[in-house]
């Protein structure tokens, strides 16, 4: 264990202790996991806009428009997560940031003709598993933000003010999303456009 303990800390660049009484066919389980993911990360994130290592990549994942990727050292990307990261500013995923499984992160609401504005999440934050992040209008999350599962941002809100048209005719805003640095948003939350949760929110 104390080998294992000394590969981890040197790779993460950070405190990490296995614990004694884990099972090692449980520990090699999960070495062998992450290294079929590195192996993912490896060839996956060539077309990144920029990449530090390493790079953890789960399986099924879906990554569209690379070249406006970046990401830090020591990213992971949980199983059948989908990123769509066409935007003006990009996605930017900062050192030791983990995305959950099944999460979605879309830059763009969906239409070629209105390009979104980006995302970018600080270091050491992480997304629970089924979170969506609908950056259109552009999301900026902080470093050490723990994001519960199934959480969702929406930077964008339709307007509905003029009664003589329907809402779908009238436009939308897009003000933007941000989030301070050390915030825990719980499992289920929803962030809507304009909001800013401040350095140290619950």
């Amino acid at each position: 264990m104390k080998l294992f303990n000394k590969i981890a800390n040197k790779i993460l660049k950070r405190n990490f202790a296995i614990p004694d009484d884990l099972p090692f066919s449980y520990l090699a389980g999960v070495v062998f996991e992450r290294v079929i993911m590195l192996c993912r990360g490896l060839v996956k994130s060539i077309m990144f806009k920029s990449h530090g290592f390493p790079v953890f990549i789960g399986k099924n994942t879906q990554i569209r428009c690379k070249k406006k990727l970046s990401v830090g050292n020591c990213v992971s990307i949980q199983d059948y997560v989908v990123i769509n990261a066409l935007s003006s500013e990009g996605l930017i995923l900062g050192d030791n940031v983990s995305i959950g499984m099944r999460s979605m992160i879309k830059t763009s609401a969906g239409s070629v003709s209105k390009i979104g504005k980006g995302c970018s999440i600080g270091h050491d934050s992480a997304l629970g598993n089924d979170c969506f992040l609908g950056a259109a209008g552009g999301i900026t999350i902080g470093s050490y933000v723990a994001i519960g599962q199934n959480v969702r941002f929406h930077s964008e809100n339709h307007e509905f003010h003029d009664k003589n048209k329907m809402i779908c005719e009238q436009g939308v805003t897009n003000k933007g999303i941000s989030v301070g640095d050390d915030v825990w948003i719980g499992a289920g939350a929803v962030i809507l456009d304009g909001v800013h949760i401040g350095g140290g929110g619950v």
